[in-house]
């Protein structure tokens, strides 16, 4: 077999010339014969046991054609891309100059390939510095949570709704009079000061009393996901079925006892503060290191192949297909909803994308540069804090050959990086 290999007039492309020899391509028609012969009927033959010379003849030489070259070119393709050190980063465009049986199989590949990266400085960049403090009204809100939490709801039978009251209520909605689709519901669960239903709707639900029925109007933002309805006026007619109040807890030593194991209110706020400033700490960490690859990759142009970045947003896609769908929502759904096509979201994706190779090519460059490495006990260690993580056994996870290249290369990123950190100059 004869392969080779040339660039073509596009930066970051090679076409890759293959000619196969006529004894593989024969070999892996009748291949594709054999898999087939059960769904040959003909005449004077039980079906599926005509010989391959009959079908061949019944049929022409070129039906196997396609199936043969399907079946013998993906594994030649890919032995050839190792063989040749082409870093192909997209689907290869086959195009084929010679298919004939009893004579060599002739077709070429055009690849793109991985760009070429040529570091610019990144040591002694300048680096803004970040810090995030923990207010004691960070810590006061936290504690705000943990007593809604605990609350007691009680119904109240002896006044109107007031702000912060939970309350059940029965509502249809109208627009030009007539009713929409959607704007029904009866039980529905509503707190007042959620901000869950449209602006100025829970405001007006304020002061009504038990079994009170009114209307109630309200405008539809201009930005509202339904385009029939988004800046149209729109009456509710709501009854009011029951209210109830929370009661917090008081504030003491036996709260924090009763929600945490600390036994004052004070173990219980600085153990609060303590870890929101982690959380803060890691939050500032994060985007020093997100500034220090941008300054990087602003000072390494590199052209970036189209199939790069095409595949980094199908990534995304797929990614926000699986998000989407935690949530219980299908991306069919979504892009309804949001009045969208999948064309439209992988346009918006595709700056980030493209920021997003960069970031891994100019990283991939530094570690080759510093001749960055992972030792076995740092991939060791990571695996076990994935078994822990997920109760995983760890002999399962040594045996994952992939796995653990994969961990592999994101501890030698993280090295990157804080090379990149560790040498920047923050003020």
């Amino acid at each position: 077999m004869e392969i080779k290999v040339e660039n073509t007039e596009n930066k970051n492309e090679v076409k890759i010339s293959f000619k196969v020899e006529a004894e593989k391509f024969e070999n892996a028609i009748k291949s594709v014969y054999s898999k087939n012969a059960k769904y040959f009927v003909i005449p004077g033959f039980r079906k599926g046991k005509a010989p391959f010379n009959i079908v061949e003849k019944r049929y022409g030489d070129e039906i196997f054609y396609e199936d043969a070259f399907n079946e013998l070119v993906p594994e030649i393709y890919e032995n050839a891309i190792k063989e040749k050190n082409v870093a192909a980063v997209n689907q290869p465009k086959i195009d084929i100059q010679k298919m004939k049986k009893g004579e060599d199989l002739e077709f070429t590949a055009t690849v793109q390939t991985k760009p070429e990266v040529k570091l610019g400085k990144y040591k002694g960049i300048e680096l803004k510095k970040v810090e995030y403090t923990v207010s004691d009204e960070d810590v006061n809100h936290e504690i705000g949570h943990m007593q809604e939490k605990n609350a007691r709801v009680t119904t109240v039978e002896d006044r109107p709704v007031q702000s912060k009251d939970i309350t059940t209520i029965d509502f249809e909605g109208f627009v030009d009079g007539k009713a929409f689709e959607g704007g029904k519901a009866e039980g529905h669960e509503l707190e007042i000061g959620s901000n869950t239903f449209i602006p100025g709707f829970e405001d007006q639900i304020i002061g009504m009393n038990k079994d009170e029925e009114r209307d109630i109007n309200v405008k539809f933002p201009e930005d509202y996901y339904s385009k029939e309805l988004a800046g149209k006026d729109a009456t509710f007619k709501v009854k009011l079925h029951e209210i109830k109040e929370k009661k917090l807890p008081e504030l003491d030593d036996e709260f924090a006892k009763d929600v945490s194991e600390f036994n004052t209110l004070k173990e219980l706020k600085d153990s609060i503060k303590d870890k929101k400033q982690k959380e803060n700490d890691n939050k500032a960490k994060r985007e020093i290191e997100d500034a220090a690859i941008e300054k990087v990759c602003e000072n390494t142009p590199v052209d970036i192949p189209s199939g790069m970045i095409n595949s980094e947003v199908a990534n995304m896609v797929s990614e926000m297909e699986q998000q989407l769908s935690y949530q219980g929502i299908s991306l069919d759904q979504y892009l309804k909803i949001m009045n969208k096509t999948r064309a439209e979201i992988e346009d918006n994706y595709k700056v980030q994308a493209e920021k997003n190779v960069k970031a891994r090519l100019v990283i991939e460059a530094i570690i080759k540069e510093e001749n960055i490495a992972a030792s076995e006990e740092e991939i060791a260690e990571k695996l076990k804090e994935m078994a822990n993580n997920y109760g995983r056994k760890i002999e399962d996870l040594e045996k994952n050959e992939h796995l653990k290249e994969y961990i592999s290369e994101s501890i030698k990123a993280e090295k990157a990086i804080d090379l990149i950190v560790e040498n920047a100059k923050i003020k």
